[in-house]
């Protein structure tokens, strides 16, 4: 009788990881499941306790029957995933965490340790398909449930990754999911996803920056160059962004007369200045184009240049009709039509149909006009010292 082929499975408490194992143990496989610890600092708080995630992925591995090894990875994640997040935001850009963290430790780290462990395959929750084309190379698909495609986060995998990876839910609905963990009485069914920063948590965001990033306060601007307020640090802040600005009860309308809500439009590093606008379709927050470098390609190889492609800048966006023309440091992007809240540091992803191709992080895209507090003073004295028309 052959021996049953090894899955090592991550278990992070979720449901999803937790169903993974059990249809993965239903298809025969002999199933291992793994928890990952990769944060260390504050563990014991309300808003990052693996504590208590392990002993969901514990209580679901005994349910399954399959054995669960903990796993501590968390010096890789503060060299390889924390530390680059910081350098980024100290830089003025706004890094996703799990884009590196799946690349570096989940498909990395971790799949050099079960490999170790006699694995023919690892096997993760993520709603992702892989799929072996006829010439015997790896292709990443989207997961068949449309609001919980994460093969943005993927796109970084390459072909020696994927030849060893499984998804077993990414042909489900979260629905079915949730259907079959309720069916066989998994422990944790109703758990809530998580939504927080990779393996640090839902925590407040700008209080957990406060601890690692220096604040440097300066002028807040609107489009006319006016101060409406005060940053406390452009790390703290991205584009898009509408929450936590300071200025909501600021006087302020768009051409109708209209008030509307604030955002983040740009952030200028060498002046220390946070320029911000008025309603979410401001031009100041559409962006026709971007250059993006560091590129990482499924297929080895990046796609060859034209149109017929779609991105993605964010994740849960829909596919954005695009030019794909490549750069000397990785490749440029012309919208059909332009995006919003554009932002570097951040990943754009290509995707032919259902197929992701990579994509690389935004290192540039189109910045809106500003005009500094200095050049509006100067503007209004040479107003009043202007010779009057005769």
């Amino acid at each position: 009788m052959a021996a049953k082929q090894r899955v090592v499975v991550g278990l992070s408490g979720g449901v999803d990881s937790a169903v993974s194992a059990w249809l993965l143990k239903q298809q025969g496989f002999d199933v291992v499941g793994i928890f990952m610890k990769n944060w260390e600092d504050d563990d014991d708080t309300a808003y990052c306790s693996s504590n208590v995630d392990f002993v969901d992925a514990a209580a679901v591995a005994d349910v399954i029957g399959i054995e669960i090894e903990h796993v501590n990875f968390a010096a890789e994640y503060r060299d390889r995933v924390f530390a680059e997040f910081l350098r980024e935001h100290q830089a003025g850009r706004t890094p996703n965490p799990d884009v590196l963290c799946n690349a570096e430790i989940k498909f990395k780290a971790f799949l050099d340790h079960a490999l170790r462990l006699g694995a023919e395959k690892m096997a993760t929750g993520h709603y992702a398909r892989v799929r072996e084309s006829a010439n015997g190379r790896f292709e990443l698909l989207k997961g068949l449930d449309p609001a919980k495609d994460q093969s943005y986060f993927l796109h970084r995998l390459n072909q020696a990754q994927l030849a060893k990876t499984l998804f077993p839910v990414g042909e489900l609905h979260k629905t079915e999911v949730r259907r079959i963990a309720a069916e066989i009485g998994l422990p944790n069914a109703k758990k809530k996803d998580s939504t927080g920063i990779c393996f640090i948590g839902e925590r407040p965001f700008r209080e957990f920056l406060d601890r690692y990033l220096s604040r440097a306060p300066g002028p807040m601007l609107d489009a006319q160059g006016h101060e409406v307020g005060r940053h406390v640090g452009l790390s703290f802040y991205t584009r898009g962004q509408r929450q936590g600005l300071g200025i909501g009860g600021v006087a302020g309308h768009d051409a109708a007369g209209e008030h509307q809500p604030w955002y983040v439009a740009h952030k200028d590093l060498a002046a220390n200045t946070l320029h911000v606008v008025q309603g979410h379709d401001h031009p100041w927050l559409l962006s026709p184009w971007l250059e993006a470098d560091d590129c990482s390609w499924v297929a080895g190889t990046p796609p060859a240049p034209g149109a017929g492609l779609g991105a993605k800048t964010r994740y849960r966006q829909a596919d954005a009709a695009c030019t794909f023309a490549p750069t000397a440091a990785g490749f440029r992007l012309e919208f059909e039509a332009p995006q919003w809240a554009v932002t570097a540091g951040q990943s754009a992803v290509l995707y032919d149909g259902e197929v992701c191709l990579g994509g690389g992080f935004i290192a540039a895209c189109e910045i809106p006009p500003v005009v500094s507090a200095r050049a509006l003073r100067t503007m209004g004295r040479s107003r009043r010292h202007a010779t009057p028309a005769r």
